[in-house]
Parts: C-alpha cells; sequence; structure tokens
C-alpha cells in the first residue's frame, strides 16, 4: 500500500515552494529594468541582477515542476477519500497549479525571449498562482489544526510502500 509521496516528490515539492517567493520578491525589478531602459536611462546593478534571477529561478521551476507532474502521474498518492467533494477539489486544485505553475514558466519565458506583449498575462497569472498557493496554505493549515489529520504529514515525511510482513 502507497502511504504517501516518493522523497523525490517531497524534495521537488520544497523546493518549489521556497522558489516560488523568489519569484514574487524580484517580480518588480523587471518593471524597474524596462522603465529605465525605455527612459533612456541605465538600470540599477541590482535591479538586473533580480531580473536575471527572476528569468533563470522562473525557467528552473517550469522545469520542476514539469518533472512533478511526471513522478505524479506516475506514482499518484494514496488519498483517504478520492470521490467525496473535498477530494476532488484537492486535486483539482493541485492540477491547477501545475498547469498555472507550468504556464507561468512558459509565459515568462516568451515575454523575455519572443514577445513582451504577453506580459500582462504573466503578471495575472502571478496572482492567479497567489490565490491558488494561499488557498493550498490554508487547505494544509486546516487538515493540521482543525481535522489533525495526516494529511500534511505525507508531504513532510517519505513513505514507501510497506510489505504484508510488517502487519
Amino acid at each position: 500500500m502507497k502511504c504517501g509521496y516518493s522523497l523525490a516528490q517531497i524534495g521537488l515539492h520544497w523546493l518549489v515552494a521556497f522558489m516560488v517567493p523568489v519569484q514574487y520578491l524580484t517580480g518588480g525589478s523587471i518593471e524597474r529594468t524596462h522603465h529605465a531602459v525605455h527612459m533612456g536611462l541605465t538600470p540599477s546593478y541590482w535591479d538586473v541582477v533580480q531580473h536575471q534571477l527572476h528569468n533563470y529561478a522562473g525557467m528552473v521551476i517550469g522545469l520542476l515542476m514539469g518533472v512533478r507532474l511526471v513522478l505524479r502521474l506516475l506514482q499518484p498518492p494514496e488519498t483517504s477519500g478520492p470521490n467525496s467533494w473535498a477530494g476532488r477539489a484537492a486535486k483539482a486544485l493541485h492540477y491547477g497549479l501545475y498547469a498555472a505553475i507550468i504556464g507561468q514558466a512558459c509565459m515568462g519565458f516568451v515575454a523575455s525571449y519572443l514577445s513582451f506583449a504577453i506580459a500582462p498575462y504573466h503578471v495575472i497569472g502571478s496572482k492567479i498562482i497567489l490565490a491558488m498557493v494561499a488557498l493550498h496554505l490554508a487547505a494544509a493549515a486546516w487538515h493540521t489544526l482543525v481535522a489533525r489529520d495526516e494529511t500534511v504529514d505525507r508531504m513532510v515525511f517519505s513513505r514507501r510502500k510497506q510489505s504484508s510482513e510488517n502487519f
């Protein structure tokens, strides 16, 4: 019986979880950098560094989320109530996060290297992801503080398949 996520899935989850806030902290540098260039000014060194960090971290996040999606499809976690409305909502939110974050990385790449015209959609995408992450965190808090179940433990502790000898 599979009781949780693999160590690779857990590691990728937390790596992305720590990288996504970097995107929000560095995102403003892009507007400042482009504004300075359009005004004929040299952008600040720190804004250029943040701009590059935002671009490359976004590409890495997109790739990591792609790997996470493949792992989730190949090794789906066992859920306690997949047919309940809460189970279906959780599954929809998780796949929505995969789609939104991968899509956001793709839009960021397009905005940076192909057509800046997509940038307003990239900004909207960041707000959608922020709302989805807030809902994800609220659900995790509810499971931990109200339901007091082991849902969050599955993303903290790796669980391997148990053999029948352990019973």
